[in-house]
């Protein structure tokens, strides 16, 4: 199931991978909701800072298994949230 593209999970303990997913759903609603719901703004950006670490390392992880065909979706990410960053921290 997932075949090759999902072959790095074999590389991470059931608790390492429930803490990446975690990561993952945190970040997706600290973009979202401050900015939805008009609470704490701020938080989009250090968030944004929080995925862009996220996606280094997952950069970093893609480069040390030698997955270069697959690492441009996680250079996107990390220049979005950048992007996204950058944008909140200086507007």
């Amino acid at each position: 199931m997932g075949g090759h593209a999902a072959a790095w999970v074999l590389d991470f303990s059931p608790g390492a991978l429930r803490a990446i997913g975690t990561l993952e759903i945190l970040a997706a609603a600290g973009l979202i909701l401050p900015a939805a719901l008009d609470i704490a703004p701020v938080l989009v950006p250090v968030t944004a800072v929080c995925v862009a670490a996220l996606f280094a390392g997952a950069v970093a992880m893609r480069l040390r298994r030698g997955e270069r065909a697959t690492i441009v979706p996680d250079l996107i990410y990390l220049a979005v949230a950048v992007f996204v960053a950058w944008g909140r921290f200086a507007g």
